[in-house]
């Protein structure tokens, strides 16, 4: 039998899984799934077309899936999905998307958040990510996987974070953070690449090496971005092993558009 709270309202409609576990006073709605094996804390709210995978564990005073901070939206039945092993910590905010982009907020899989992280509409997070607390994303927000947030870090709408990259505490992002770049401030400037992030998954020191290379290009040569991309499309004849990583700061530079930019 599913292990709910007698003080919890479920919904009848809800689908939860016969593994999950709701804690007292949470209310769960009745377009709410729940997978296998997940723990959902006291006084939570999960509401709206809301999907949550596999061993998650929520912690108490969350709200999930209410309706976007956005005064175009008027009731769509737009969704917040949430896949597996996740570890929300209390008090965070998750909205569902807008019909103005996917309808759809996503987190992945094996993600670290800790209190007070607000993901608004639409926002899309990858996997392995670390969000410290009070870390906040605007709507439209893309984080790619293995990103990790400073405390009280700040995120603009529609600025995407790059695989690999990291904000100390306090950042504010007005500009897209390529992949491996490491940013502190406000607004946020490049620091460096994180190599020890790199180190810690397994990077060989060819890979490392092509990623010095390519912070050179971007941040210590003087070049434009343009020249920038040439000199970094370079890099597979003398790095071969790391041409996925070189195809992925291209392909994240080549999405940047000039009015937003990247991190400099």
């Amino acid at each position: 039998m599913t292990l709910i709270h007698p003080t919890a309202v479920v919904a009848p409609e809800a689908e939860l899984d016969s593994s999950v576990t709701v804690g007292p006073y949470t209310v769960i709605g009745p377009h709410v799934k729940v997978g296998a094996g997940t723990t959902i804390g006291a006084h939570c709210v999960i509401e709206g077309h809301t999907t949550i995978g596999r061993d998650n564990q929520i912690f108490q005073f969350n709200s999930l899936g209410a309706i976007p901070q956005d005064k175009k939206y008027a009731g769509e039945p737009c969704e917040l999905v949430i896949g597996d092993r996740n570890t929300i910590r209390e008090f965070c905010t998750f909205n569902i998307g807008s019909p103005g982009d996917a309808g759809v907020t996503r987190v992945g899989n094996d993600n670290w958040i800790m209190a007070y992280v607000h993901l608004a509409h639409d926002c899309v997070v990858g996997n392995h990510t670390i969000f410290a607390n009070n870390s906040q994303l605007a709507g439209h927000v893309h984080v790619g996987d293995w990103v990790i947030l400073g405390g009280f870090t700040v995120v603009h709408q529609f600025v995407k974070l790059g695989a690999h990259s990291m904000t100390a505490m306090c950042s504010l992002l007005f500009a897209d953070l390529p992949p491996f770049v490491m940013c502190q401030g406000q607004p946020a400037q490049a620091r460096s690449m994180n190599f020890e992030g790199l180190r810690r998954r397994g990077f060989s020191p060819d890979r490392i090496a092509a990623v010095k290379a390519m912070h050179k290009a971007l941040y210590r040569d003087g070049l434009t971005l343009e020249q920038a991309q040439a000199q970094i499309t370079a890099l597979t004849q003398r790095h071969p092993e790391a041409a996925p990583d070189v195809a992925m700061m291209l392909a994240f530079l080549a999405q940047t558009t000039p009015q937003r930019g990247i991190v400099r």
